[in-house]
């Protein structure tokens, strides 16, 4: 598709499209001194304020050839000042992580006028907690974990289909066992940025770096 018909295919004009944000500032005096406090707080925030999908973050991850690669996942607990996702290890995105073990993720809550970014390590999970969380899952999910060779081709619907009724008849009623090739990975934070929109586009953005374990913040320009 080239410009031209791109231009014919989009029914507005996206260089008008805007927001005035208004809801909320950021002070400096109610700042803590580390961040995971007041990243809970907004996450805490977020969910009472019923944003759709609050815990879904934006991941980054980087390919072999070094380009860059995002996709939605669902943060699924905080642990000291670690973030907690689970996936299926031989994805794209363990694949990356296995050669890159490092990203970034993003949260962006449109009702509060939020957003916070955040980068850091990647580490696998125990084998234990991937067990606790599996097993909290709907019985569903923890089929649908076996049956998708996550990032590979499938001929069709129906394919996967036959492929859950399987599995099911397989454990029948007994307990899904977790799978090898399933499990969590935590992000330690080593920088988290917090960005709260303001009117004129003069936003709040608060930049927190953790260097030799202590945590610094400073205020950046919108």
């Amino acid at each position: 598709m080239n410009r031209s018909t791109l231009g014919k295919e989009i029914k507005r004009d996206i260089a008008s499209l805007r927001e005035n944000y208004t809801k909320g500032g950021i002070r400096d005096e109610d700042l803590p001194s580390q961040p995971v406090p007041m990243f809970a707080r907004w996450l805490d925030e977020a969910i009472e304020s019923e944003v759709n999908e609050p815990n879904a973050m934006s991941l980054a991850t980087v390919t072999p050839n070094g380009a860059p690669n995002v996709r939605i996942v669902l943060l699924k607990g905080i642990e000291g000042e670690t973030l907690q996702f689970f996936t299926n290890y031989t994805s794209r995105k363990g694949d990356e992580l296995k050669i890159t073990p490092s990203a970034a993720v993003s949260f962006w809550w449109p009702e509060l006028e939020r957003q916070v970014r955040i980068r850091g390590r990647v580490e696998k999970l125990s084998r234990k907690e991937n067990d606790s969380y599996f097993q909290s899952r709907p019985r569903e999910s923890q089929i649908g974990a076996w049956v998708s060779r996550q990032s590979s081709p499938v001929e069709n619907r129906d394919a996967l289909k036959e492929r859950a009724d399987k599995i099911s008849q397989k454990f029948g009623d007994d307990e899904v066992p977790t799978p090898d090739f399933w499990g969590g990975y935590s992000i330690e934070i080593e920088e988290i940025e917090f960005w709260q929109g303001r009117p004129g586009r003069l936003h709040d953005r608060i930049l927190y770096q953790k260097t030799d374990g202590k945590w610094s913040r400073k205020r950046l320009q919108p």
